[in-house]
């Protein structure tokens, strides 16, 4: 059984999803910290905003949400079957928008990285790939 919301509830649904400081970016954030780095958050003078910015190591991160960009793993595959070419064509645009950003970034010399959402669940897996970026051998525990 699914649920249908009135379209003033889906609105109120909707306006409650955060686009900065959602929680895998929080935890893409502590392990960064944990490493002993520091970054700058949200950096609109750079394109697509990047989540994380590490200026001296000219880094940017992205933290995206596997099913808003649409990523290859069983969530980023769900599409809603209310309104399904509303949502692919929302998730289309996003990946577009994305590729643009990734491609200005590094045409400026940025390296450029993206942490999915769904990578959260082995945190020691991307704590090992977060001290690799950053050129550490062996990520404190």
């Amino acid at each position: 059984m699914t649920d249908v919301y009135s379209a003033e509830k889906r609105s109120a649904v909707m306006r409650r999803v955060r686009s900065r400081d959602t929680g895998p970016e929080r935890t893409v954030r502590r392990l960064l910290t944990a490493l002993g780095v520091r970054y700058r958050l949200h950096r609109a003078d750079l394109p697509g905003k990047p989540d994380i910015v590490m200026p001296g190591r000219r880094l940017a991160i992205f933290v995206h949400g596997c099913f808003w960009h649409g990523h290859d793993c069983a969530r980023g595959g769900r599409v809603p079957k209310a309104n399904r070419d509303y949502w692919l064509g929302k998730v289309g645009r996003n990946r577009d928008r994305d590729v643009v950003s990734r491609a200005a970034l590094e045409a400026a010399g940025w390296r450029v990285e993206t942490v999915w959402e769904c990578e959260l669940k082995d945190e020691a897996a991307l704590r090992t790939r977060l001290a690799g970026l950053l050129g550490e051998q062996t990520p404190p525990p």
